[in-house]
């Protein structure tokens, strides 16, 4: 198995819609906002390649969407998801598999593109595209609160191309026999953070359950989850089994930070301990 990191653009989120009920006057200290109260995050993905599979995770938010929509995030940065694929060897036909953490736009614009005649197509034309069924129907019959983060350009069309399948439970193994999930619902309904065995190391692909190494951090819940408490509790036992277990954590949004163990520190919180795997 090799892995590699996608870096895709960087955007901006309003600070305290990412830290949820902390002070500003102290996540500010973590990532300092601008005039506009907005922060950058990073869109980072991963590629793993296994034998004949080119399993990515994750597309970032794409280039389909207008200059109105996109002035609202800010997209920059110097990488694509298509530019940095293109710098590790990989061109779009290469990807095997890809897996949706979940259908928020930050997360699976990329996998849809638009062809020269204006039509929406799979960005990736060999590809499987993975969810699961519960997730997939609460994107497509969204709540208010998310339904601006479930656009239906960004993964309807591969409904349509019949190129989505649905993992039947955390131990299904049809993609890979290396790589488990965990299935959490504060976020988002039924959200996948996929568990990747990577020679003697688990690797965990965090999505939104922790999107930086600042949500370690137990009150550190975004405003964006549908269920605060219910992700609260999640990050708990997540955290604790991270200690535990040694796992090696890998960060989607984090702008410092793209891996880290997790340490209790001298007053007994979570803390990130920096480590860099091999494929960093």
């Amino acid at each position: 198995m090799k892995i590699h990191v996608i870096e895709t653009e960087y955007f901006k989120l309003d600070g305290g819609a990412m830290f949820g009920v902390v002070p500003k006057s102290l996540w500010n200290k973590l990532n300092p906002s601008d005039a506009n109260n907005m922060c950058s995050w990073a869109m980072r993905c991963l590629l793993i390649e296994e034998g004949q599979k080119k399993i990515l995770i994750d597309t970032g938010i794409g280039n389909k969407q207008g200059p109105k929509f996109l002035s609202h995030f800010y997209p920059h940065g110097d990488h694509s998801l298509l530019t940095s694929l293109a710098d590790k060897g990989f061109a779009p036909q290469d990807i095997t598999d890809v897996i949706l953490t979940h259908l928020h736009f930050d997360h699976c614009g990329g996998a849809v593109m638009r062809d020269s005649q204006d039509r929406l197509i799979p960005q990736f034309p060999n590809a499987t595209y993975w969810s699961t069924e519960e997730h997939w129907k609460a994107a497509s019959f969204p709540n208010a609160r998310e339904k601006a983060s479930f656009l239906k350009e960004n993964f309807i069309p591969l409904a349509e191309q019949g190129v989505v399948k649905y993992l039947k439970d955390e131990k299904d193994d049809s993609i890979s026999s290396q790589i488990s999930f965990i299935f959490s619902y504060g976020h988002t309904d039924c959200m996948i953070s996929p568990v990747i065995r990577y020679g003697d190391e688990t690797i965990i692909y965090c999505a939104d359950l922790m999107p930086a190494h600042y949500h370690l951090h137990l009150p550190y819940v975004m405003a964006y989850d549908i269920r605060p408490l219910v992700t609260l509790q999640e990050k708990r036992d997540f955290l604790s089994q991270a200690v535990e277990q040694d796992w090696t954590l890998f960060y989607e949004h984090d702008p410092q930070k793209i891996t880290s163990k997790v340490r209790l520190n001298d007053r007994g919180k979570y803390a990130a301990l920096d480590y860099e795997p091999d494929f960093i």
